[in-house]
């Protein structure tokens, strides 16, 4: 990469740090060209340089939240079990992130895709998120034989349904009350998606 390859990298790294700073902090309701241009400290014509649009830009945004979110992931779940216990904490280590930030939150979960551009791209970035953070463990478990590949795949359906609701239903309707009861809950949950509520037959021989 030569001099003018890094410095590019370099004003571009600028943008999407103003644009995640302000996610983070006021949501993407204060995003615009304007606005991130101001906090890179560069003209907004500058913007245009490196990205198409302020939707290619928040698509970006995008992509280093969900890397920020697995670096933090990966740190966390060092000293858990293989396995059930893995994704347990990996889950947990997730729904961290997301209620630490709620701008972020908005952005993945509120926000409507025609407000960032109508990518089926980015959808299908949220969407599958858990699931790639998660994958390596559902491996771990059927090559263990703790579940089968259907029973695992029916389990992963359950578990990226119950988060991203639990976590709709506390960030926007504080349901549960609060934070640790909103664990507890989504312990519970866990359990019954992940324990031995549905045994395979090698958990039960």
């Amino acid at each position: 990469m030569d001099k003018k390859e890094i410095q590019e990298q370099r004003i571009k790294g600028y943008f999407i740090d103003a644009a995640k700073e302000l996610l983070k902090g006021e949501g993407l309701s204060v995003v615009s060209v304007r606005s991130v241009a101001d906090k890179a400290g560069y003209s907004y014509a500058t913007l245009y340089n490196y990205f198409k649009d302020l939707n290619d830009l928040i698509f970006e945004c995008v992509r280093d939240f969900q890397a920020e979110c697995e670096t933090a992931v990966k740190s966390k779940i060092k000293k858990s079990g293989q396995g059930k216990d893995k994704i347990k904490a990996t889950v947990q280590a997730y729904v961290e992130y997301f209620t630490e930030y709620s701008g972020v939150f908005e952005l993945f979960f509120l926000e409507r895709m025609g407000n960032i551009g109508n990518k089926q791209s980015i959808s299908e970035l949220i969407y599958t998120f858990l699931d790639r953070l998660c994958e390596p463990h559902w491996k771990y478990c059927i090559a263990q034989n703790i579940f089968d590949r259907e029973l695992a795949d029916k389990k992963k359906r359950q578990l990226r349904f119950c988060v991203m609701g639990m976590l709709l239903f506390y960030q926007n309707r504080f349901q549960p009350e609060n934070y640790n009861k909103f664990i507890e809950v989504l312990n519970n949950q866990m359990e019954e998606i992940i324990g031995t509520s549905y045994p395979t037959k090698n958990e039960t021989a």
